[in-house]
């Protein structure tokens, strides 16, 4: 079983998120045969940006995003130290709030899991077929 974990703290938003991406990216590449298919990878890093930008925007600026590869599925894993849960809202289609990210990521995983954790904070996870 492979597993990568990286640091995405930052204070340059949009650089950690790129990050996370560069690292979902190399992570799946270096995985054994068989190779993943392309729409598979993309569809994995995607969700890796949701979780990161989402973790970032309202779970208090940091987190920790973890990538654990099972025989027919990856694990996108992201720590941040809010308590407050994702929630489904009506996407915000005028004035640019969002609302459309945790939606897609519960559409394109085969399982969602929100865990608080008993230091503080929480885990969002998304388990995605391989």
């Amino acid at each position: 079983m492979n597993m990568m974990t990286v640091n995405a703290t930052t204070v340059r938003f949009t650089t950690a998120v790129a990050d996370a991406r560069d690292t979902a990216r190399a992570f799946l590449e270096g995985l054994r045969q068989p190779a993943m298919a392309p729409e598979i990878a993309d569809t994995v890093v995607l969700v890796v940006s949701e979780l990161v930008t989402n973790a970032l925007r309202h779970g208090g600026g940091t987190c920790t995003l973890d990538l654990t590869a099972h025989p027919d599925s990856i694990e996108v894993a992201v720590h941040d130290p809010s308590r407050h849960v994702p929630r489904m809202r009506t996407p915000d289609l005028n004035g640019g709030t969002g609302g459309f990210g945790w939606p897609m990521v519960n559409r394109l995983a085969r399982s969602t899991a929100v865990t608080r954790r008993a230091s503080g904070g929480k885990t969002v996870s998304a388990c995605l077929t391989r």
